[in-house]
């Protein structure tokens, strides 16, 4: 994703130039609002819950990278982790962080995209800036007309950061959970901010704060194996991180654990017994995402162009440009074999010949074995007679696999 040419901005320079870039102040500022003014601004604008830290180094996470950089290399190389554990580092006049969080699930999201997509991109406006952005404009406003510079921090420790802040503290699954907000749920998104200037701090809340009789629901559930426990996460094997940072083809034992997401994943979450309160309210429907549903077809997806992408598909989620197309259509093709919907088939013969990606016609492979049934197996016959390598060896696989059936 980073070492080729983008087509559109990436993840990390969206957040920085975009969400959070630094607001200018002169050297002679009057600071004449309180802390208790700035929450209440916050919640004016409507984010569910702010919290106040102090700006000082994240000693314990840079330990954690530290340990785990075999894990982490690749991101933190690229999201400058390592920095980000220091604020000085990254505004150099910090005296405080302010937390604002957000409900990103106050409103329910259409059936069709809840089973591919992971609810927190499913209404992000980082690129359109239609939405939050726009709340988090209004409030850095706020800040700057009382004298109050500001800077967003995308490579900050965002979930230490929340929870030395008091708005959140954490679940096995490594996802924060609202103290105060939400039904204490973790359907929540924290935004931080450096400030230069200085407010009393709130009392941290960095423990993890599951009931002892949850029975390890959230680690039990992960089909992968990728939460090892509390706090203890292994990115290689995560859904969500293999549907937008994978290089390879997703391997053979990972294919219908992954299921039928294509970008993200919910499982942990929906599992989990401190989300039922919030899960069982009757929300109303998510207007943004309803609009834009159909546009997230699987079939659209897996026969998308580049112009399509980027017209319907990139502004909504991101993190993959156009040189990633590969990427977006071996995840639907993953996805359409895990639904055992043979109404799929004739979708993933045509792709077959719309693509030239190794990686996508072995899974439109892998998938059609999934899938059976006598159409799937001609067409499978006839994609290891035309085919070479990887992509042959991937229709025998399969062929073999509906012979054992």
């Amino acid at each position: 994703m980073f070492s080729s040419t983008p087509k559109g901005p990436s993840f990390f320079s969206i957040y920085t130039e975009r969400s959070y870039g630094i607001i200018q102040e002169s050297d002679w500022r009057c600071i004449i609002v309180t802390k208790q003014e700035i929450s209440a601004k916050a919640l004016e604008l409507g984010f569910v819950d702010i919290g106040f830290a102090t700006a000082e180094p994240f000693e314990s996470q840079r330990k954690v990278l530290e340990e785990r950089a075999e894990d982490y290399g690749f991101l933190i190389r690229v999201g400058q982790l390592m920095e980000g554990t220091d604020p000085k580092t990254v505004y150099p006049e910090a005296k405080s962080i302010i937390v604002l969080l957000n409900n990103y699930f106050a409103q329910a999201f259409p059936p069709e995209l809840e089973a591919h997509f992971g609810r927190c991109y499913q209404d992000d406006d980082r690129v359109t800036k239609d939405n939050m952005y726009v709340q988090m404009k209004s409030f850095r406003s706020f800040l700057r007309d009382n004298g109050i510079g500001s800077k967003g921090a995308p490579n900050l420790p965002h979930r230490m950061s929340a929870a030395r802040a008091g708005v959140a503290s954490f679940g096995k699954n490594n996802f924060l959970y609202a103290n105060r907000t939400n039904a204490n749920s973790s359907w929540v998104i924290p935004y931080v901010l450096l400030v230069d200037a200085e407010f009393e701090p709130d009392t941290p809340t960095e423990e993890v704060t599951c009931p002892t009789w949850c029975k390890n629901a959230c680690i039990a559930a992960c089909p992968t194996g990728a939460i090892k426990g509390p706090r203890r996460l292994n990115p290689q094997k995560c859904i969500s991180f293999l549907t937008y940072f994978a290089r390879k083809i997703t391997p053979l034992e990972m294919r219908e654990q992954m299921g039928t997401w294509v970008y993200g994943c919910d499982r942990c979450q929906n599992v989990c017994p401190r989300n039922t309160a919030w899960l069982s309210r009757n929300l109303p429907a998510n207007p943004r995402a309803a609009a834009k549903a159909a546009d997230f077809e699987l079939t659209k997806l897996l026969h998308m162009d580049t112009a399509y992408f980027e017209k319907h598909i990139w502004p909504h989620m991101f993190y993959l440009n156009s040189d990633k197309l590969w990427l977006w259509k071996m995840n639907v093709a993953r996805a359409m074999g895990n639904t055992l919907d043979r109404k799929y088939v004739p979708e993933l013969i045509r792709a077959f010949g719309e693509n030239s990606d190794e990686r996508v016609l072995g899974m439109i492979a892998w998938s059609l074995g999934r899938l059976g049934g006598d159409e799937a197996k001609q067409a499978l016959e006839g994609f290891a007679a035309q085919s070479d390598g990887a992509v042959r060896q991937e229709a025998e696989q399969a062929l073999e696999r509906l012979k054992a059936a």
